[in-house]
This record gives structure tokens, C-alpha cells and sequence, in this order.
């Protein structure tokens, strides 16, 4: 049976039929097919999904996203990071860096900084003499910054589709590994920018242009303070922490009377448009994890592995190679829920770190974010940009290695994923 629902999953993946439905239609058909299991239990798993406290706080940290991009802030942002890092060589491909970095405090999510500040920042690169394909490639495995630094919504995922991890936990834990691949890209676009000649701005910003920057962004640069803060010393719990968030961009546009009825009545339905989304694929993805594991196939899995090595580094660099080749054909956020119940046992039964672990897998599956055949947000900047996929597979190379060597740093080191968070007393 585990064979047909593998198979049955594949088949209709590759039909083209959304991979929520996809998930669906295989697990209800291998469901059926068991005369033992109860065909209300398809009903059950699908509600017992979403039906999640902490899960609340991923509609709002959309919401969030949208209001801020609604009133203006995303723009601010934009601003400050060309006054600061503008003048360097190859200065857009730093700001677009910069800007993702920024924006991944306030969304959380890669299409989101795709879809805004990573296009935006793409289309001043193409007016400013970079090439199309290579400013689409930096804005595309940029965004996938967004996931990484808190709050993330995979790290919301993934708290709740596991034990012995906490979702502030793993915001904390994401912080080292944002950064460094925020650096990575960084130094990458300065090879790439001094090869092929690319300059920054003409004029240094001035120390007044950069102090005025960074007022019109200071409101947009306190909000990750206060998700960060409130969470680490107890004012509110993650979930609430994004209904905060919603809140603060709320007032924070009226406020600045950046909003009219039709600017919030859009952001809205934007949020609710994609949330929808989202939980679909988690409901359905929930009736597939769970049938993975009625299967027995996470215990035949570790079998095998174990057969294999019983080094813990070699067992993490097994399971970082499946998640990266599972994340090559399957989107993300199926991907996560899927894999965190296969996976993550074997990896606590190896002694490896629940938190090592999330941020490893979290970002072994974002890198497939921008890897073909499936890579979504590879398939937004191409959209944005009316850009030809093989013209982008070929220029984000070089960025997928940089990203791919801050994969192997994750593994390698774990207290670069566990330092903060067990600092801070969100040990394992």
C-alpha cells in the first residue's frame, strides 16, 4: 500500500493537478482501499490539521505583510538599504540583499519578498545596466532569506508538526543562519558585480540622506524588536505575537494616513486569498503524513539508515540529501509536513538537536524553492519579469552554491542553529 500511495502521489503530481489535491486525492484513495480504516478518519486528519493554536499566528504575520506593503513601509525599506550598502560595487545586488534581509523580520514568507520588495529591486537592477537574468536569479534566491529570519512561517509549521521544539525556539534558532546567508549572497554578488563590471551609485549617501533613511524606516525596523522581544521575555506568546504585528501595521498606516478603504479592503483579501492556500495544503498534507506513518514507512526508513552508519553527522547529511532532493519536486510547505514526521525520529533517535534539526530541514527546503523543475519562486520572478526559466536556472547557480555552503556550515555546526535559542534558555 505504501508502494500505490507513493506511486498514486507522483502520477498525479506530475499530471499537473495542485500538489494540496494531489496529496488528497492520493491519501483518500489509499484510505478506501484499506477496509480496516474507518473513511472518516480522511475527514478527521483533514481538520485536525489546521485545528492549531500556534497555527494562527501564520494568517496574521500575512496579514501583517500585506498591511506594511499596503502603507508603504516596503519602500522605506528599500530606501534605507540603497543609502547604506547603494554605493558599494555591484550596489542593487546589495540592496536587493539588504532589503530581503529586512523585509523576512516582517513577512516570513519567500513568495511574499519575491512578489514585493525582490521585484522591485529587480527592475531597478535591469534599469541600472545588470543583466535581466542575473538581477531575476539574485532577487529570487534572496527572497528565500524570508523563510529563514524570524518570524518564519515554516518554523510555525514546524514547531507544530513536531515534538521538543517550541515555535520561539526555532524563530531564535533562524537567526545565525539568515544572516549567513544573507552574507553569502552578499559575497557572491560581489564576485559576480566585479567580473562583469557592475558599479554602485555614483554618491555616497550623506550622513543626513542616511539618518533620513533611516527615520522613514525606524517604524518598519521596530516591528521584528517587538515579535522578538515580546516572545523572549514572556509579554505574548508567538501567536499572539502575530495579531501584534497586525495590529501595530495597522495603526501605524492609519497613522501616517497611508491607507484608503480599497488599500486595507485589498490587503485583506490578499492575506485571506493566501491563507487559504496555505491551510489547504496543510490540511491535506496532514491526511498524507499521517497515513505515511500508519504505513510504518519512518520506521522502515530508520531501519535502513541505520543500516548504513550510526555516525550522527553522516545520519544528518543522509537526511539533508533526501529533504534536497524531495524538495526538487515537491513545493515547500507540503514538503515540511511531510518529512517532519519521517525524519525528525530519526534524527532525536541519533542524538541530533530537535532545533538543528528544523533549521537544517527549513532550509534545505527553501533552497528548493529556487531549484528546478519545481522552484515557485523561481516561477514568480520569471512572471514578474517575463523572464525565460532556463535563462534563470543558468544565472542562479552560482547563488544556489553560496546557499548550499551555508547549508553545509548548518550541518556541520550546530551551535550556529542552537547557540541563541539555548542562550536564551529555549533549549532542547
Amino acid at each position: 500500500m505504501a508502494k500505490s500511495l507513493i506511486i498514486l502521489f507522483f502520477i498525479t503530481l506530475f499530471l499537473g493537478i495542485p500538489v494540496a489535491f494531489t496529496m488528497g486525492i492520493a491519501g483518500l484513495a489509499t484510505i478506501l482501499s484499506f477496509e480496516t480504516i474507518n473513511p472518516l478518519v480522511a475527514v478527521q486528519r483533514l481538520f485536525n490539521g489546521i485545528d492549531s493554536f500556534p497555527l494562527m499566528a501564520v494568517p496574521f504575520f500575512i496579514l501583517a505583510s500585506e498591511l506594511m506593503t499596503a502603507c508603504g513601509l516596503t519602500a522605506a525599506l528599500l530606501g534605507f538599504a540603497n543609502a547604506l550598502v547603494g554605493h558599494l560595487k555591484g550596489g542593487l545586488g546589495h540592496v536587493n540583499v539588504l532589503v530581503s534581509m529586512l523585509f523576512a523580520g516582517i513577512s516570513g514568507s519567500a513568495l511574499a519578498d519575491a512578489a514585493g520588495p525582490s521585484a522591485i529591486v529587480m527592475k531597478m537592477m535591469r534599469n541600472a545596466g545588470y543583466d535581466k537574468y542575473y538581477a531575476g536569479a539574485l532577487s529570487a534566491a534572496t527572497a528565500t532569506i524570508g523563510p529563514i529570519i524570524p518570524p518564519s512561517i515554516l518554523a510555525v509549521i514546524f514547531a507544530i508538526s513536531t515534538s521538543g521544539v517550541t515555535v520561539a525556539g526555532l524563530f531564535l534558532a533562524g537567526i545565525i543562519p539568515g544572516v549567513l546567508l544573507g552574507a553569502a549572497l552578499a559575497i557572491t554578488n560581489h564576485i559576480v558585480s566585479k567580473r562583469a563590471g557592475y558599479k554602485g551609485r555614483d554618491v555616497r549617501a550623506s550622513r543626513a540622506e542616511l539618518l533620513c533613511a533611516l527615520y522613514s524606516a525606524v517604524p518598519a525596523l521596530i516591528m521584528p524588536g517587538i515579535i522578538l522581544g515580546g516572545i523572549i521575555f514572556g509579554i505574548f506568546t508567538p501567536t499572539e505575537a502575530g495579531a501584534i504585528a497586525s495590529g501595530y501595521a495597522l495603526i501605524l498606516g492609519t497613522i501616517k494616513r497611508a491607507f484608503t478603504f480599497k488599500s486595507i479592503y485589498l490587503a485583506f483579501v490578499r492575506a485571506a486569498i493566501i491563507t487559504s492556500s496555505v491551510f489547504l495544503i496543510i490540511a491535506m498534507a496532514s491526511i498524507f503524513a499521517w497515513l505515511l506513518t500508519y504505513l510504518q514507512i519512518p520506521q522502515q526508513l530508520a531501519s535502513t539508515i541505520e543500516g548504513i552508519t550510526e555516525n550522527r553527522i553522516a545520519i544528518l547529511f543522509i537526511l539533508a540529501g533526501f529533504a534536497l532532493v524531495c524538495g526538487f519536486f515537491i513545493d515547500t510547505l507540503p514538503a515540511l509536513i511531510i518529512l517532519t514526521p519521517i525524519l525528525g525520529p530519526i534524527a532525536y533517535s541519533a542524538g541530533i538537536d530537535p532545533l538543528h534539526f528544523g533549521m537544517m530541514l527549513i532550509l534545505n527546503l527553501t533552497i528548493g524553492m529556487i531549484t528546478p523543475p519545481v522552484g515557485p519562486v523561481l516561477f514568480v520572478i520569471a512572471t514578474v519579469g517575463q523572464l525565460k526559466l532556463e535563462g534563470l536556472f543558468k544565472a542562479i547557480l552560482p547563488l544556489l552554491f553560496a546557499e548550499i555552503v551555508v547549508l553545509l556550515l548548518i550541518i556541520l555546526i550546530p551551535e550556529l542553529s542552537t547557540f541563541i535559542p539555548k542562550s536564551l534558555g529555549y533549549s532542547h
